[in-house]
């Protein structure tokens, strides 16, 4: 497909869906005026990311004082399950990242109720939601709609074990509308996790907005930090703390509210 076929193809799909118009007009406004954001200060950030880093397993134990063992051996048959249903899926979705990571930040939190932006398969979900169904607590999930894709919708959350979604509640909609939407049913988290509009401008709107709903104690984790300078940019202006986790070649960031 041309890139302007795509263009032609991506805008006609936003027109059949008019829950998604807002995320349209922000689509046309940033691919017209607002183009390098993704990869804004990617160099020095990934210099940054790449200074700090540790392992999974260092932080794991160092940091949140949790013996280590991997997300896939604490749940192997849950794991090798959701294997087999992202290889059932007739689509392309993001893959896995840090389980270990998410499932022990929500186990150093005790969570109750977390938050994520983006789902895709599910895997952040699944990892999140092992922990959280300990203590009947709900996972909240903002996933944007694979607008090209037929049937993404069916397999959005593929991986998660069925005997944990009911405690989880997913919104269909891009940040700036889900989050909202969430708020009005909880209005703070123990652990946020972002993974959702990877551009600097959209990072840093959705980080200032989803701290605030952070409790004291509680733990934020962005994705793909090492992208563009967003993460490392708002750590130093708010002279946050941070932790950097390197994973299969991306980083991390991991921020524990004191």
């Amino acid at each position: 497909m041309s890139k302007i076929s795509e263009i032609t193809t991506t805008f006609f799909a936003y027109l059949k869906r008019p829950d998604l118009y807002p995320e349209l007009r922000r689509k046309i406004w940033k691919n017209i005026f607002n183009r390098s954001s993704g990869l804004r200060g990617k160099e020095e950030a990934e210099l940054w990311c790449k200074n700090l880093a540790v392992s999974e397993k260092d932080f794991i134990q160092n940091i949140l004082k949790i013996d280590f063992v991997p997300f896939e051996n604490i749940f192997g048959k849950e794991y090798n399950d959701a294997l087999s249903a992202q290889e059932k899926a007739p689509i392309k979705m993001g893959g896995a990242g840090s389980l270990s990571v998410i499932y022990y930040i929500n186990e150093y939190a005790k969570a109750q109720n977390s938050i994520e932006t983006g789902v895709a398969y599910g895997w952040s979900s699944f990892a999140a939601l092992a922990s959280l169904v300990k203590r009947n607590g709900t996972l909240y999930s903002s996933d944007m709609p694979y607008i090209l894709q037929n049937q993404s919708e069916d397999f959005v959350g593929c991986v998660i074990p069925q005997q944990y979604k009911r405690n989880w509640k997913l919104f269909r909609f891009a940040d700036k509308e889900s989050l909202p939407r969430i708020f009005e049913k909880q209005d703070s988290f123990d652990v946020v996790h972002y993974d959702s509009d990877k551009t600097y401008d959209g990072r840093m709107w959705a980080y200032r907005i989803l701290w605030d709903k952070l409790k004291k104690g509680g733990v934020f984790m962005s994705d793909d930090v090492g992208d563009n300078a967003a993460f490392k940019d708002y750590c130093e202006q708010n002279n946050r703390k941070v932790h950097i986790i390197e994973f299969d070649g991306k980083y991390a960031g991991v921020i524990i509210k004191e």
